[in-house]
């Protein structure tokens, strides 16, 4: 855009900050992208699905998946579905959970968890996409258009549910169903063996300047309670979590703890704080307090998942 140097400096400077406005305008919708096509058509047999968005079309036998949440990444390769493309967290150092890394050597990152790559996930060509309505709403348009997509309604809590929708849009819904039959089985023969019945426990995830206590309907929380122990009564938010200062740890007593620290360190953050004065609580002088994977326990929400956690509950009762 010519501006002719005749015109008065305060008029210059006017059509310069306009020209600007529109380059900023212009960026701006660039930025956009164009938006979101039709839902795409499944490829080949199709059936029809009932999901937290709605009912969709999803192919009969998916080859290419694109999975963008733990719970449905466990619940695929539980199936024996290997996903083409999957999210990374942040509790796994921005990688895939630490218990299913090596069965994902041939799958493609897409994004973290909370931020999936929509244009990777398109380049990958899925013929089926695995989500959850909690964290991915936004984007479900734009997904939809790239390839048939499933959202559960939540994540993490009721996780039999979101195993359970996921493999039915896997085809697999026999073989989940056996799968989680058998995780009761386990959790309730493991209960037994270490005499959980009648005894309290908190499951306590310590962050930087915080800890959270997981509840009886998060994943962590209801395997314990599948083995017998109870979970004391809270007032618990809607995703069966309390956030607590760490002036408030004295409240995460029970007759076993087991805790996760931020980034595996129990003598930093919020856990190393805790671990100054906490020796008074009956658990700690019992030696009742046990540390295990945060992968695991936080984002390993599933039957393979289940299975490492009563893993590592057999081991910490057998020291």
């Amino acid at each position: 855009m010519f501006i002719p140097f005749s015109l008065t400096r305060h008029t210059r400077l006017r059509a310069f900050a306009f020209v600007a406005l529109l380059l900023s305008l212009a960026l701006l919708l660039a930025s956009c992208g164009k938006p979101a096509g039709p839902p795409a058509k499944p490829k080949g047999e199709a059936v029809k699905i009932e999901h937290a968005m709605g009912t969709s079309e999803i192919p009969k036998n998916p080859q290419r998946v694109v999975v963008l949440d733990t719970p449905m990444l466990d619940a695929a390769v539980a199936v024996g579905v290997v996903p083409v493309g999957a999210t990374t967290t942040k509790a796994a150092g921005n990688g895939f959970p630490t218990y299913l890394a090596d069965k994902l050597k041939d799958t493609t990152p897409v994004g973290l968890l909370t931020e999936p790559d929509v244009d990777a996930i398109a380049k990958l060509n899925p013929d089926l996409i695995i989500g959850s309505k909690l964290r991915h709403e936004k984007i479900y348009d734009e997904l939809a258009a790239i390839a048939p997509t499933v959202f559960t309604e939540t994540s993490g809590t009721d996780w039999q549910n979101q195993a359970n929708l996921t493999a039915q849009a896997l085809g697999k819904q026999a073989e989940m169903t056996a799968l989680i039959k058998q995780v009761d089985e386990r959790a309730a023969q493991v209960g037994e063996k270490i005499q959980a019945k009648g005894k309290t426990v908190n499951m306590v995830r310590f962050r930087k300047d915080h800890l959270r206590l997981y509840g009886p309907n998060s994943f962590s929380g209801s395997l314990l309670e599948k083995v017998g122990f109870t979970i004391p009564k809270r007032e618990w938010n809607q995703y069966s979590i309390e956030k607590l200062s760490v002036e408030n740890y004295a409240e995460m007593n029970a007759d076993y703890i087991f805790f996760t620290a931020h980034g595996g360190k129990a003598n930093e953050n919020a856990a190393g704080e805790v671990a100054k004065v906490w020796g008074q609580l009956p658990a700690v002088k019992a030696g009742h307090v046990y540390q295990v994977d945060e992968s695991t326990w936080m984002t390993g929400i599933g039957v393979i998942g289940s299975n490492a956690a009563l893993d590592d509950i057999e081991k910490a009762f057998n020291k």
